[in-house]
This record gives C-alpha cells, sequence and structure tokens, in this order.
C-alpha cells in the first residue's frame, strides 16, 4: 500500500514538474531600449503554447518557396527555333547519319526536347493551416528558448553601431528576425546592415524567415497583433459556421 502511495506522489511531482516546465516557454526575456535586461514578460498562450505540427510546417515552408518561383524558364521546341530548313547534306554516300535539318534536337543549335516552359509553381494552403502553420513555428521557437522581447527602440537617427551594440547588449550569437508592429525607417536603416538580421513587420510574419533565423526579437506591441493576426477563429456557440470560411484566400505574392 505504502509503495502504492509513493509511486502515485512520484507520478504527480512529474506531472507537476512538466507542467512547470511548459509553462516556463511562455517567459521571455524581456529588454529596454538600451539591451538590460527587465525581467520576463508572459507571451500569449494561444499563439506560443501550440501543439508543434511538424508536418503542416513543412506543407507551408514548400508552400512558400513555391510560391516563390518565377517559373520564367523557356526553351524553344523545333518548331520554334529559327532556320534549319534545308537539308544540311546529302541523304547517301557520307557515310553519316541521315539528317533532314540543322535544327534537330540532336545537332547543335537545334531544339530542346521537353524542356522547361513558362508555368506557374504557386501551391494552395488554406487559411488556418497556413495560421497553424505560423504558431507552430512560433511556439517551436518559444519550446527552444530562442524568443526575445525589447520593450522598443529608442534610435534616433539611423546607425548601424547603435544596432551592433543593441544586439550585442541583448546577446545575441546568429541570426535573427526582428519583428516591429509598424513600419519604422529609423530601425530599419540601422539593422539593414546587420549580416544576419532581418526587419519584418508582425502581419507579415512568415515560415520561411522563422526557420531561417535562430533567434526572434519582438517589439512588445508585436504580441497582441499577433494574437490578432495568427490566433484560432472562435465563433459563439449556437452560430451555425460560414459555408465560405473555408475557402482558399488569393495566392500570396511568396
Amino acid at each position: 500500500m505504502a509503495e502504492a502511495k509513493t509511486t502515485t506522489r512520484k507520478r504527480t511531482a512529474k506531472k507537476a514538474a512538466a507542467a512547470a516546465k511548459e509553462a516556463d516557454h511562455l517567459d521571455a526575456p524581456l529588454f529596454d531600449s538600451a539591451g538590460a535586461r527587465q525581467g520576463d514578460v508572459r507571451l500569449p498562450k494561444l499563439i506560443f503554447a501550440e501543439k508543434v505540427n511538424t508536418p503542416v510546417m513543412h506543407q507551408a515552408f514548400v508552400r512558400q518557396l513555391a510560391n516563390a518561383r518565377q517559373g520564367t524558364a523557356s526553351t524553344k521546341t523545333r518548331e520554334t527555333v529559327s532556320g534549319g530548313g534545308a537539308k544540311p547534306y546529302r541523304q547517301k554516300g557520307t557515310g553519316r547519319a541521315r539528317h533532314g535539318s540543322t535544327r534537330e534536337p540532336s545537332m547543335k543549335g537545334g531544339a530542346v526536347v521537353f524542356g522547361p516552359h513558362p508555368r506557374s509553381y504557386a501551391k494552395r494552403m488554406p487559411k488556418q493551416m497556413r495560421r497553424l502553420a505560423l504558431r507552430s513555428a512560433l511556439s517551436q521557437k518559444a519550446n527552444e528558448g530562442r524568443v526575445r522581447v525589447i520593450d522598443g527602440f529608442a534610435i534616433q537617427e539611423p546607425k548601424t553601431s547603435v544596432a551592433i551594440g543593441l544586439m550585442d547588449a541583448i546577446g545575441f550569437d546568429d541570426t535573427t528576425l526582428v519583428v516591429l508592429p509598424a513600419p519604422n525607417f529609423v530601425v530599419s536603416r540601422s539593422f539593414e546592415n546587420l549580416s544576419g538580421t532581418k526587419i519584418i513587420l508582425a502581419r507579415n510574419l512568415n515560415i520561411r524567415d522563422l526557420f531561417t533565423h535562430t533567434y526572434l526579437l519582438l517589439a512588445k506591441d508585436c504580441l497582441e497583433l499577433l494574437e490578432e493576426n495568427f490566433g484560432k477563429p472562435t465563433r459563439p456557440k449556437g452560430i451555425a459556421p460560414d459555408p465560405t470560411e473555408h475557402e482558399h484566400d488569393q495566392q500570396e505574392a511568396e
């Protein structure tokens, strides 16, 4: 009986420790505009506590790469290559293979067989799946402890040296994605010359940039915007779903 109680207590303790560990992932370091630590800030659970869905993240990443392709590669078929109207040499007596045109695919300067032609590589993906992929990627960043929050940017004029000092003070040692709530010319100009650092708006956050940057530096005002733009849709009870809710959106540029 005592052994059973001990086992139960151990299981309860493990569950509590796991729950506490999971909760700690939502506490991100908070820094002021000078890069000084100001404690922690609670990340929105709706965005950063999503169960990581690897297949959906992969699908969204492949879709974004595919949509970024121009699809302008083009080759000429035998019909469109100019020249080649005359037979290059007589049919018999030369000891060579017979040819009827210098624009045959086997001849130098000839046509291309089954070559690429202009096409669209765009892939479609429902909006809710794209949002799920973003929440999964953001949650993965939070689980790995790679999310930092800054109270604001007190940069008076564009200076790369100021941006370097801020990044060093916060302690970034790898590529960083800086997320702003709204366009800021001074901040963008200060960071754009930093290798491995990219400025992006909260509404334009995408799976490719999250995958290709190690750290995530969020302006504090971005937390509410992320909840509004990428949170799960809520529907009041007793209201029938909108039949047009699951229609595909217009394809994005990337």
